[in-house]
């Protein structure tokens, strides 16, 4: 068991405990009481619990990887891709619309991800 892969796997985890916690009452909520159409409503929760299903899928995707050396690589680069996809959103978002990346801070949390996983990779194909 990859403990880097694993300690990954954990901060995908609280990152989606966040985002349901958190970002539901603060974020999802409060745009289904805007004045909105209907459609645009249910976008916003498809897109929200999509976003969801994501982060837990990602999350075991990275627990899996821990252990099982033969299928940990190609797990990694996908959540990797992701979630380097992710950090760099809200970045360029944030940074566009609010002047700040510390706006829209969860790409803290996605960078983090990925340099634990990534450490756990590095430290694999170190020898001995």
């Amino acid at each position: 068991m990859n403990r880097w892969i694993v300690a990954a796997s954990i901060l995908s985890f609280v990152t989606a405990a966040v985002h349901v916690f958190a970002g539901g009452p603060e974020v999802h909520e409060t745009l289904l009481v805007a004045d909105l159409p209907t459609l645009l409503k249910t976008y916003i929760s498809v897109l929200w619990h999509a976003t969801t299903a994501i982060l837990v899928f990602d999350s075991v995707a990275l627990l899996v990887a821990a252990g099982r050396t033969t299928s940990r690589r190609p797990l990694l680069w996908i959540v990797a891709g992701q979630y380097v996809a992710y950090a760099a959103l809200f970045i360029g978002y944030g940074l566009a619309y609010l002047g700040s990346v510390m706006e829209t801070p969860q790409w803290i949390a996605f960078t983090g991800i990925v340099a634990l996983a990534l450490v756990g990779v590095w430290k694999d194909s170190r020898p001995g």
